[in-house]
């Protein structure tokens, strides 16, 4: 799974909330919840663990001429109902 990102807002996400995007995209590599967040364009969120923090991610499917790549939008420390999401699935 290729992915990619604004380098610029990453480096800015890992100043204010601790991780970079390079870090953040090992969260759809293991185990997590997914939902439809809007479908227009189509995105995703993507509940996981990274480290000991349960994160929020937020993601396109998109194409080029390498084929399907996942292009990460931004994330956050999830919320409480996020984590009660996440619980209902693995615990």
């Amino acid at each position: 799974m290729r992915f990619d990102w604004d380098n610029h807002k990453s480096q800015l996400l890992k100043r204010k909330r601790g991780y970079s995007f390079e870090e953040v995209a090992s969260i759809l590599a293991g185990e997590y919840v997914e939902r439809m967040k809007q479908d227009d364009p189509a995105q995703f969120i993507a509940i996981g663990f990274l480290k000991n923090s349960l994160l929020s991610v937020i993601y396109e499917v998109r194409y080029d001429d390498e084929g399907e790549y996942i292009w990460l939008i931004t994330y956050w420390k999830s919320t409480k109902r996020e984590r009660e999401i996440y619980e209902q699935y693995f615990y």
